[in-house]
C-alpha cells in the first residue's frame, strides 16, 4: 500500500506492506487523514532512524476487515481513529502506557491502518470524511483543556492566544456553544477576521498592548499553547484567581515566572495533553449536538504530503490541513 513515511532522515511516499487485523483489531481503509503540529516534530525526534515509520495521528475511513474477538464493529462501518492510545477513563493525567498514534506505532498517512478496536469511534453523521479526519486529536485536546482542566462555564470569558491553529478553531466553537465570551489574538489580520466570523467576540493583534486592549475585560480562563512568546503576557491580563491551561508551546518551552506575582495573584495553572476516550466521546456528543463543523484550511493529496508539511511549518493555515487518500 501507499504511505507517507519517515525513513533515514527523509520524508517520502513509499510502498508499505498492507496491514492485517490481529486479535482485537480492525483494518480501516482510510479515506482521509488530518495533519497536526506533532507530525512536523517527529522527523527531528527520529533523526536518521533506519526503520520506516508511517506518520499521522488522525484519520477517518471504513472498516475493511475485522480480527478475532471483535464483536462491536462490522465491515463497512464508517469510523474515526482515536489517536489517544490506551487512555480510556478520564483522569488527572494520562495512565502508564499512554502514547499518541504516529510514533512509535504506525500512523494514518497511509491507505490502510490496523488498530485496536478500542481505538475507533463512529464517525459523526454530520461530518464528511475530510471533516471527520481532522477531528479527534485537536478537538479532544481543546475539549479537555476547556472543560476538564479549565472548567469553562456559561458567562465566563476565555482568552485564546494564537487564533489560527486547528485547536483554536475548535476552542472558539466549543466555548461559544456553552455561552462563554471568546477573545483571541493573532498577528495576521485575515486570521483575526476569520476568528470573528467563526464566533469570537473580540480579536486583537498579538503585537498590540494586551493590557490596554483588554482593560475592560475580566478574563476568567486563558488557553495557552504558544509558549515563551506569550505566557507572561497572558498572565498579565488574567483576573486574580483566574485559570490558565497550557497544552503546547509552539515557541520556546522554557519561561521565566515571577513566583511572587503568581502567588499574590492566586492564579491557577494547569497542564493538559490530549484526553481520554471518555472525554473524546463527550466531545463527539458535543459536536453532534451543536453541529460543529471542523474548519479546513486546505486539502492535499497524500502524494503531496511534503507540500502540506511546509504549509503547516510556516503557520500559514487557519484551521486544519487534510491529506486526502481516497477521492
Amino acid at each position: 500500500m501507499k504511505a507517507f513515511i519517515h525513513l533515514n532522515g527523509q520524508l517520502k511516499i513509499d510502498k508499505m506492506e498492507e496491514p492485517i487485523a490481529a486479535k482485537g483489531e480492525v483494518v480501516v481503509s482510510l479515506h482521509a487523514a488530518g495533519m497536526n503540529r506533532r507530525d512536523i516534530y517527529i522527523p527531528n525526534r527520529r533523526e536518521s532512524a533506519a526503520e520506516p515509520l508511517i506518520l499521522g495521528s488522525d484519520g477517518a475511513g471504513i472498516i475493511e476487515s475485522i480480527g478475532e474477538g471483535v464483536n462491536k464493529w462490522s465491515i463497512g462501518d464508517e469510523v474515526i481513529i482515536n489517536p489517544s492510545l490506551r487512555w480510556f477513563d478520564r483522569s488527572a493525567a494520562p495512565p502508564a502506557g499512554f502514547d499518541i498514534l504516529g510514533m512509535p506505532d504506525h500512523g494514518t498517512f497511509a491507505e490502510k491502518i490496523a488498530i485496536s478496536a478500542e481505538q475507533i469511534e463512529k464517525k459523526p453523521d454530520n461530518l464528511s470524511m475530510d471533516e471527520a479526519s481532522v477531528l479527534a486529536l485537536a478537538a479532544l485536546t481543546g475539549y479537555r483543556a476547556l472543560f476538564t482542566q479549565g472548567q469553562l462555564k456559561n458567562g465566563d470569558t476565555v482568552f485564546i492566544p494564537g487564533a489560527g491553529s486547528g485547536v483554536a478553531t475548535y476552542l472558539i466553537q466549543f466555548a461559544k456553544n456553552v455561552g462563554a465570551r471568546v477573545i483571541v489574538s493573532s498577528r495576521v489580520e485575515e486570521k483575526r477576521r476569520k476568528a470573528l466570523e467563526l464566533g469570537a467576540d473580540l480579536a486583537i493583534d498579538t503585537s498590540s498592548d494586551w493590557k490596554k486592549e483588554l482593560a475592560n475585560e475580566t478574563v476568567d480562563l486563558i488557553i495557552e499553547s504558544v509558549g515563551r512568546a506569550t505566557f507572561n503576557r497572558s498572565l498579565e491580563v488574567l483576573k486574580q484567581g483566574g485559570r490558565i491551561v497550557v497544552f503546547g508551546a509552539t515557541t520556546e518551552d522554557v519561561i521565566e515566572l515571577d513566583l511572587r506575582k503568581f502567588f499574590y495573584g492566586q492564579y491557577q495553572l494547569f497542564g493538559s495533553t490530549m484526553g481520554s476516550r471518555e472525554e473524546l466521546r463527550e466531545m463527539l456528543k458535543h459536536v453532534e449536538k451543536f453541529r460543529v463543523k471542523p474548519v479546513i484550511d486546505k486539502v492535499y493529496r497524500l502524494e503531496d504530503g511534503l507540500e502540506a508539511f511546509r504549509h503547516l511549518e510556516n503557520s500559514e493555515q487557519f484551521g486544519k490541513i487534510v491529506l486526502r487518500i481516497k477521492n
